[in-house]
């Protein structure tokens, strides 16, 4: 519903330049709407992708789990937990997102000699299942901020399609109706005076006239 509003030249004017600023920012506001979806989709996908390898890499450290309990005095677990998650950063339609890159890890020392072979594989292993985690909680990031941002854009493009450039629309045709309702009466009312005016002409006219006609005097010959 519209809002009371002025009936007047200048608030048409404000409606009029507010309904040009809501059609020209609402296309950009759905290519944004759009860029976010198609981002969101793509992630979701790469998300997917990693789940799955988290999961496969959980599948291989499950056959050391015996074995790792009994490694007394090698922490394989404290090694397989990254020092650091290096991430980078990307924009995708004015949102900064973080993007992975990779993790360190901690310096490996152990004998070669007194651990037995495996070892070396059940690290490797525990590390690639690190290195899952840590990129899907990147990811998990980077879908956070870009729904967030969609939800917001959403809410903007419906504020414009459904109530702003509607309101707009609709006080400009109603200050228009005034306004031609208002000029129809002003003509009307000039006409009237204008009729007024050439009456009162005429009459006044028509009394300053000279009669054109003057009686004969009495007794008057003809000539």
């Amino acid at each position: 519903m519209v809002k009371s509003i002025r009936l007047t030249r200048p608030e048409l004017k404000t409606h009029r330049d507010a309904l040009a600023r809501f059609e020209h920012y609402l296309p950009m506001l759905k290519l944004k709407q759009q860029q976010l979806q198609l981002t969101i989709l793509a992630i979701e996908a790469h998300r997917r992708q990693v789940q799955d390898a988290l999961r496969d890499a959980r599948g291989k450290v499950a056959a050391y789990e015996a074995l790792l309990r009994d490694r007394a005095g090698l922490d394989l677990r404290g090694l397989a937990t990254p020092d650091k998650v290096r991430t980078g950063a990307r924009n995708i339609a004015g949102v900064a997102i973080p993007t992975f890159q990779d993790v360190t890890f901690p310096e490996a020392r152990y004998s070669l000699f007194a651990t037995p072979p495996w070892v070396d594989r059940a690290l490797e292993d525990l590390r690639l299942v690190s290195r899952r985690r840590a990129e899907l909680e990147v990811i998990n990031h980077q879908h956070r901020l870009l729904h967030r941002e969609l939800v917001k854009v959403i809410q903007r493009v419906n504020l414009f399609e459904k109530i702003k450039i509607p309101e707009a629309r609709e006080a400009i045709r109603r200050i228009r109706i005034h306004l031609g309702d208002e000029m129809t009466a002003a003509v009307g009312r000039a006409k009237i005076a204008k009729g007024k005016l050439v009456a009162e002409e005429a009459t006044a006219y028509a009394r300053r006239a000279p009669a054109t006609d003057h009686p004969r005097e009495e007794g008057a010959s003809p000539p």
